[in-house]
């Protein structure tokens, strides 16, 4: 079991900045895959960026170049870092963890935070 916590999000100006960190409850470090996911209203959940155990970092297209996923295994601690915010940034961000266990994947969710981006 993993509970996760996030915190970070706000109301930011277009442009701005905002960091995002989500706390583990446990040890991070064989968690396989920690990703940052949004939803907006009326949309979907979509993925906005994974990490995976070894450090390789995946990103939505819309987030490439202006969002950094990172994880400190010591805080067991991820961070998104979003810089270059927009208006269609705007969303409730949740964190997920996945882990595979013999062979069975366990996912995990935070409650979520929001954030809104004024133009």
């Amino acid at each position: 079991q993993v509970q996760l916590l996030e915190s970070g999000g706000g109301l930011v100006q277009a442009g701005g900045s905002l960091r995002l960190s989500c706390a583990a409850s446990r040890s991070i470090f064989s968690i396989n895959v920690m990703g940052w996911y949004r939803q907006a209203p009326g949309k979907q959940r979509e993925l906005v960026a994974g990490i995976v155990s070894g450090g390789s970092t995946n990103y939505a297209d819309s987030v490439k170049d202006r969002f950094t996923i990172s994880r400190d295994n010591a805080k067991n601690t991820v961070y998104l870092q979003m810089n270059s915010l927009k208006p269609e940034d705007t969303a409730v961000y949740y964190c997920n963890a996945r882990l595979i266990a013999v062979g069975v994947a366990y996912e995990y969710w935070g409650q979520g935070t929001q954030v809104t981006v004024s133009s």
